[in-house]
């Protein structure tokens, strides 16, 4: 890995933190006048909007509702066989993909600080998380409250569809298949909507100092720090699973969305830019401006898709402007005892 040049992608600053050599910009669907041939570049570039990781997510929905969900008649009926088996089924998608990340990057260091946003490793001992480690603190809260939330969700959620109380669309059909298309890909879009609402609302010093800090512990995050969160954020968090049961959809879209809402935050803290692949290649798998949420607390609280921290005035952009920015209004806010970040 030492023949990979990071300075082809971006640049560290004084303090050797690294940050992609273009500013945060959000996705060519936003803009006005709409450009059709930008727009589906994005669409199908490679990174793009499909490619690689959502198309990804969308697949492994698809393969798990097929090969890994119990069929309705299971599903009709609340039994604590079929409900282990999700949940079962849940703690291994979460822990061999989490694992993946971390093993290569953080246990192996097999890129180094390559394209590493912070370029410290996460300090073996520290006594703000609990048994005075990180990942151990990550695990706790992953593994005893996250998994079990996003299952109930989606044991209710399958419940729902085998009994009839949402209406399943007919994949076989022309109109049922166009119509779950469409729906899969409008998840990423409500799902940030949802998302930002609940940023914001545990940013609240109240709700923040009582359940959003213990996930801002994490200022140096790893991929096991992307749903390491108190149970009443996980609650908050996860309800946007319940988005697949609202209209006349297919489970694969319920699905669909628990891929991206439980395997996705791994991906987006694992704090680098690219991933170096064996024989010279990288991919793109950086979360910039949520790593900038992490280091600045008040800014960016959706993602690069939807322009909601600029409408309310929360963008950071990576800039050294956008960092006088922040400061000014972070000065502002102290003078009147708003902020709600706990250090």
């Amino acid at each position: 890995m030492a023949d990979l040049d990071e300075s082809r992608f971006g640049k560290r600053d004084a303090f050797g933190a690294y940050q992609p050599k273009d500013p945060i910009t959000y996705a060519p669907i936003t803009e006005w006048p709409p450009n059709p041939g930008k727009v589906w570049r994005w669409f199908i570039g490679w990174p793009g909007f499909l490619l690689p990781w959502y198309l990804f997510y969308s697949c492994l929905a698809l393969a798990i509702w097929v090969w890994l969900t119990p069929s309705e008649a299971e599903m009709a009926d609340i039994a604590p066989a079929w409900i282990l088996t999700i949940l079962g089924r849940n703690y291994l998608l979460v822990a061999v993909w989490n694992g993946l990340w971390s093993s290569r990057l953080y246990l192996q260091k097999a890129q180094g600080t390559f394209t590493k946003y912070n370029p410290r490793f996460p300090e073996g001992k520290n006594d703000s998380f609990l048994w005075n480690n990180q990942l151990l603190d990550n695990l706790t809260f992953v593994l005893c409250s996250g998994v079990p939330i996003l299952t109930g969700y989606e044991v209710l959620g399958q419940w729902f569809y085998a009994n009839g109380m949402v209406p399943m669309v007919d994949v076989t059909s022309t109109w049922g298949l166009v119509w779950v298309g469409f729906l899969l890909l409008s998840v990423p879009f409500w799902t940030e909507v949802h998302f930002y609402i609940v940023h914001r609302l545990i940013h609240w010093p109240p709700l923040y100092r009582a359940v959003h800090h213990l996930h801002h512990r994490n200022i140096n995050p790893t991929p096991w720090s992307g749903i390491s969160m108190h149970p009443i954020e996980h609650l908050l968090y996860f309800s946007v699973i319940l988005g697949g049961c609202l209209i006349p959809a297919h489970p694969i879209v319920l699905l669909a969305i628990l891929m991206r809402s439980s395997l996705g935050p791994g991906q987006g803290h694992a704090g680098f830019e690219q991933l170096a692949i064996p024989g010279g290649g990288t991919a793109a798998v950086g979360d910039f401006p949520h790593y900038l949420h992490h280091k600045y607390f008040e800014v960016n609280y959706a993602n690069e898709l939807l322009p909601l921290d600029r409408l309310f005035g929360s963008f950071h952009d990576g800039s050294e402007a956008a960092d006088a920015l922040l400061q000014a209004r972070m000065k502002r806010k102290a003078k009147r005892g708003q902020t709600g970040r706990v250090t």
